[in-house]
């Protein structure tokens, strides 16, 4: 095997995700295991769980993690690298526990990880290493030999997870009147978060102000609105706004809401909007539910057009920018120097997070970083 193609030291790819119930019965017990600790009365999770209900119960992030899994497998075929794809979630079935588990089973023992989150934050990076050294934590307790698990890195500027957005935009402003494409707004959205959360995004070097998550969101904006303006000549006007808040009214949280910021764009004179869900990879509830549903029903209610643009999703380029990522991390723990592909203005992530990178909110060990518990 050539180097460039040589995932050693990994022997497997983890592929770990959020999670999402797979029908009606699944729902309170998915938003309790989402919600644990926090105290919150069963009778409340039956009313967030309207929004899963209205789709049959089901989230739609199982099946895409599926696609995604296909997608890997078959890249990873073609190209000829020989490692294995696992897939596990934090809050539902396969847990990630269980998938650890079978990963030893079956020999793994140095484990590259990729989450279904691009951006630097608590709960898109921190957490899910919290979610690792806990498992690692049960299987320990069982006896088990712990594997070595490293976290890819941040991804939300690569060109394979930003073309195919570039082009669903592209796509969107086809699907608009010509009388208006051209004037139209993009509004990127991405998981509104806590101020506070925020603001300590990202190493130490990055906090305040909106942290590394909002520097990074903006970076990859544009990038988008440049590569759409060298298509297209136009110059679109843009903001980066949020969506899907969940948290206490009195807590600061990232503003403006997408449907306030739709209700702006037509007391603007706005003529149309292509909602560009730039902080998600697929289209799970957060985009069904508050942009295909809700935002759109906002912009209808206002006589304003707009369309929602693609998520990357299982895109082919996707998959090939996931290899890319295990071999350049391969060949930089081998000590090889490796090509680190980026688009934009903040270059490639760390590989490895420092202390003090995206805080908790309690301490909690975290694998996968400066400060891991396990080597």
């Amino acid at each position: 095997m050539s180097d460039q193609h040589d995932p050693a030291p990994y022997d497997a790819l983890l592929l770990l995700s959020f999670g999402g119930p797979e029908g009606p019965d699944d729902v309170v017990p998915f938003l309790e295991n989402v919600t644990r600790g926090r105290g919150i009365p069963k009778e409340r999770l039956k009313e967030v769980g309207q929004h899963y209900f209205l789709f049959g119960g089901v989230s739609p992030i199982n099946d895409q993690n599926r696609a995604l899994l296909d997608a890997l497998r078959k890249d990873f075929e073609q190209a000829g690298l020989d490692l294995p794809v696992y897939w596990g979630n934090r809050n539902w079935a396969p847990y990630l526990t269980d998938t650890l588990r079978e990963m030893i089973t079956d020999g793994r023992r140095h484990i590259a990880v990729l989450t279904t989150s691009a951006y630097a934050s608590y709960s898109g990076c921190r957490q899910y290493r919290e979610n690792l050294a806990d498992a690692l934590a049960a299987l320990e307790a069982e006896g088990l030999p712990l594997p070595r698990v490293d976290k890819l890195r941040h991804y939300f500027n690569h060109p394979g997870f930003v073309e195919p957005m570039v082009e669903g935009v592209l796509a969107s402003l086809a699907e608009l009147d010509p009388a208006v494409r051209d004037r139209a707004h993009l509004a990127f959205t991405t998981h509104s978060i806590p101020d506070s959360a925020a603001d300590t995004s990202g190493p130490v070097t990055e906090h305040g102000e909106g942290g590394a998550y909002v520097r990074q969101h903006l970076d990859v904006a544009r990038v988008i609105v440049d590569a759409v303006r060298e298509e297209t000549g136009v110059d679109h006007p843009w903001k980066l706004v949020y969506q899907s808040r969940s948290g206490a009214p009195h807590i600061p949280w990232l503003e403006p809401d997408i449907c306030d910021h739709l209700e702006e764009l037509h007391g603007a004179g706005v003529p149309a909007a292509v909602m560009v869900p730039i902080g998600f990879v697929s289209d799970h509830m957060e985009v069904l539910y508050d942009l295909d549903t809700e935002a759109t029903a906002k912009a209808a209610e206002l006589g304003l057009p707009v369309r929602r643009s693609a998520t990357v999703g299982a895109d082919p380029r996707f998959a090939a920018a996931v290899r890319e990522l295990v071999l350049e991390r391969a060949a930089r723990e081998r000590g090889s120097t490796a090509k680190r592909c980026a688009l934009g203005a903040l270059g490639p992530s760390h590989d490895l997070c420092p202390i003090g990178c995206c805080p908790a909110r309690a301490e909690r060990p975290a694998a996968a970083g400066a400060d891991s518990p396990y080597a």
